[in-house]
């Protein structure tokens, strides 16, 4: 298992200040972040551009967990679902170019969609799933989908319900308890059902019940960590976790988002470690 920070909290940090960060503070792994409104942005990276980043993964020793593009594969606009396809199968193909010794590293992307959708939409998200995982297996790549609290597939069952469909064994799930924990869902119940199906993981803290609910830097809330990493690996999971710092807390005044790495570590990795 790696420990590793998602660039989600670092939209315009260049990528030359992350890296280096990241590794000096101890963290094993990142994910980069690819969307529009980021220092990485897909339309940013030429090929002179992917090479120096992956050079910089090597010089600092960092494992790219995932590359993330986290957009709705529900969308029902048929012009804005192509747009979001083709942006993730574009992300897939800088997938594959990132492999490092040939550990590849996955997509992390949305279902999207809202509570009750899958009531009607899950047969036309079924084939759209398959058709991805049929183009992500030719790259050998994974796709990561993650729920999420007020999306169609916001429970374990839910998520297990839609993936358990899926007959492309490169549609995974991109586990982010912290959206069960909102929820009310204990931590050993979310982990038994999810590990078996997670290709990836993100880790915040967060405080009260959804709706109504805050999430926070860890250290924040009463998310407990070392109970969770030890029923992680109880249950088998042996891949990347991944701080992801949420734009609740990056809407703060005065957001330092890499003291907020640095105050990730601090938190996090003494329960990852013990």
């Amino acid at each position: 298992m790696k420990l590793g920070y998602s660039t989600w909290g670092m939209p315009n940090v260049p990528i030359d200040v992350i890296i280096p960060h990241l590794s000096a503070l101890g963290f094993d792994a990142v994910e980069i972040c690819v969307l529009p409104n980021f220092a990485t942005a897909l339309p940013t990276l030429d090929q002179s551009e992917r090479g120096r980043i992956a050079e910089l993964l090597n010089r600092y020793n960092l494992t790219l967990s995932a590359v993330n593009y986290y957009v709705s594969m529900m969308e029902q606009d048929a012009d804005r679902y192509a747009h979001n396809l083709s942006q993730v199968k574009a992300a897939i193909g800088l997938a594959a170019e990132w492999t490092q010794d040939g550990h590849a590293p996955v997509v992390v992307s949305g279902i999207g969609g809202q509570p009750g959708d899958l009531g009607t939409q899950q047969p036309q998200l079924v084939d759209r799933l398959n058709d991805l995982g049929r183009y992500a297996e030719t790259q050998g790549i994974t796709v990561a989908l993650e729920h999420h609290v007020g999306n169609a597939a916001e429970t374990p069952e839910q998520t297990i319900g839609l993936i358990s469909q899926v007959e492309s064994p490169a549609i995974r799930v991109n586990f982010d308890i912290s959206h069960f924990n909102v929820m009310g869902i204990p931590i050993e119940d979310s982990v038994a059902k999810m590990v078996p199906y997670a290709a990836h993981t993100h880790i915040k803290d967060e405080r009260g019940r959804a709706p109504h609910h805050e999430y926070l830097v860890p250290g924040e809330g009463d998310f407990d960590y070392a109970a969770y990493f030890r029923s992680m690996r109880a249950h088998g999971y042996t891949g990347v976790f991944s701080v992801e710092i949420s734009m609740m807390v990056q809407r703060r005044p005065g957001y330092d988002p890499l003291a907020t790495a640095t105050r990730s570590y601090e938190i996090v990795s003494p329960a990852f470690y013990s």
